[in-house]
């Protein structure tokens, strides 16, 4: 097996960075989620609610911070607020313990309230190195930015193509599906279609990192999102919950927590240990 592809969302629902190499940290990839839009109540915003996040294009700056993207709206330049700035609550979703982060300033939170047509602010995770997974399948020492539940999601492209040809055999007018439906960090490539369910519980090694397969990954209707669009469809729900149901979890990918730090780059082996 090898790493077929790399990729970031800097702004935790937003559109992705592909990369030829990135650094894995104890709380995943350097410069993933690193970023957070919240509501007036400090709740995180996501696709979820919110399908035209996928227009907010987020790109670094040299030096730390963000230039924020759209089509027909000028860029803007949102510098890495200082981490002695007053903090602010959030919580990822209503039922997460909050977590203080650093407000990015109005002239993002209004570039953004704008384009979303919603009042939103948008904050910064100074320290992920503070923030526990928390859950009975991690570690007291394993750390998480603001992505969902683990620092990374790891997907196989084969297992991609099995459900493509299902919706083909369907005669499903949307197939196929993109990988970037499934928002994930690292893609598997020469696997077995499906080899991912017996990673569970062990450990995976990218070039000279490995990680922890803690669990698989249950999806939710973000899924059904075109990334590029923000147009809404069916699938491939449907059809996850015709093959890939398990206990009510629709299942694609795999969580990962990282073991070690160090870069991983395209091409890379990928070895079961």
């Amino acid at each position: 097996m090898r790493l077929a592809s790399l990729h970031t969302h800097p702004v935790k629902g937003c559109h992705r960075l592909d990369h030829d190499t990135v650094r894995v940290e104890p709380w995943g990839l350097a410069g993933d989620r690193r970023w957070l839009i919240v509501d007036e109540h400090g709740t995180g915003v996501t696709q979820r609610d919110t399908a035209a996040l996928v227009h907010v294009r987020p790109a670094p700056r040299p030096g730390g911070g963000l230039t924020l993207h759209a089509t027909g709206r000028p860029a803007l330049d949102v510098p890495e607020p200082a981490p002695t700035g007053d903090a602010l609550d959030v919580q990822i979703f209503v039922n997460r313990t909050p977590v203080a982060a650093t407000p990015a300033g109005t002239a993002a939170d209004d570039w953004l309230s704008t384009l979303l047509d919603r009042k939103v602010r948008l904050v910064w995770l100074a320290n992920p190195a503070d923030q526990p997974i928390g859950t009975e399948l991690s570690r007291p020492e394993d750390r998480v930015s603001f992505a969902d539940r683990y620092p990374m999601l790891v997907t196989n492209s084969a297992s991609l193509d099995a459900l493509n040809s299902l919706l083909l055999e369907a005669g499903d007018v949307e197939a196929p599906i993109p990988m970037n439906r499934f928002r994930a960090n690292l893609v598997v490539g020469d696997a077995e279609p499906w080899a991912e369910d017996d990673w569970i519980g062990r450990r995976l090694r990218f070039g000279n990192v490995v990680m922890r397969a803690v669990k698989p990954c249950a999806r939710c209707l973000v899924t059904t999102i075109d990334q590029e669009t923000g147009e809404k469809g069916r699938q491939p729900l449907r059809l996850l919950a015709r093959h890939r149901n398990h206990d009510q979890e629709l299942l694609f990918g795999v969580n990962l927590i990282p073991d070690d730090t160090g870069p991983v780059t395209v091409g890379d082996p990928v070895e079961v240990i």
